[in-house]
């Protein structure tokens, strides 16, 4: 099992503001806990013992709350960037601060609400010898769907329906392979996965729960949904 993580942590989340005028965007409450607190504790359950938390914008917010990891039964460390990387950058960097052996890391974007079963992503990427894998998750309209027929009669109406549409969730296992072809500053997914043969570069479909958390009424919406999801 992956025993190693890093958690992009330095989102500065202007359209949640006022609530990250003083901590970063993962760092934001929801239900009494820091978003990327269910990540954290999904990551343990799942045999992680190591987290990276790539971290510039509020870090020591981060740092406060997280301290050691020793509550959330996991070794936190903090890759604290001086100016910003970028998100590729963020992942190199915090790549050195690794202490186990490692061949293979689940990477993950922390102001993200999921739960997806870790063990089978990271067995989907082995059987697939893939160098690196991205979740993906259903695009979910965030309108309603007016449908009609040929003369333009209304026939009914459809509230935020899935689409036929997959989009990055965020999560990713990398194979260390990948390090060298990531940007010192710059973005993991422009300058980074064009790189990749297409032969070792997979998704991973996930019906599983999944919310980017970016708007003031995400937050609130996720609010009614973590009772049932995270007892």
């Amino acid at each position: 099992m992956v025993k190693s993580a890093i958690i992009l942590a330095g989102g500065k989340g202007e359209r949640l503001r006022p609530l990250t005028l003083d901590r970063p965007k993962p760092m934001v409450l929801l239900g009494g806990k820091p978003i990327v607190s269910y990540q954290i504790r999904q990551m343990a359950r799942a045999g992680i013992e190591e987290i990276i938390f790539a971290c510039s914008y509020k870090h020591e917010a981060l740092q406060k709350e997280i301290q050691t990891g020793k509550r959330y039964k996991i070794c936190a460390k903090y890759s604290v960037e001086e100016e910003p990387l970028g998100r590729g950058g963020g992942i190199k960097k915090a790549m050195g601060e690794l202490t186990k052996k490692w061949d293979e890391v689940l990477v993950t974007n922390g102001d993200n609400l999921w739960r997806i079963d870790i063990n089978n992503l990271v067995a989907a990427h082995r059987r697939n010898r893939a160098i690196a894998t991205i979740v993906v998750v259903p695009l979910k309209s965030p309108y309603g769907i007016v449908e009609y027929d040929k003369h333009n009669h209304i026939l009914g109406f459809r509230e935020k329906p899935v689409l036929p549409h997959w989009i990055n969730a965020g999560v990713y296992v990398f194979n260390r392979e990948i390090e060298k072809l990531l940007p010192d500053i710059g973005d993991h997914e422009t300058e980074t996965f064009p790189k990749l043969p297409k032969e070792n570069f997979f998704v991973y479909q996930s019906t599983d729960y999944w919310r980017g958390i970016d708007t003031v009424k995400d937050l609130s919406e996720a609010q009614k949904e973590i009772a049932a999801l995270f007892p």
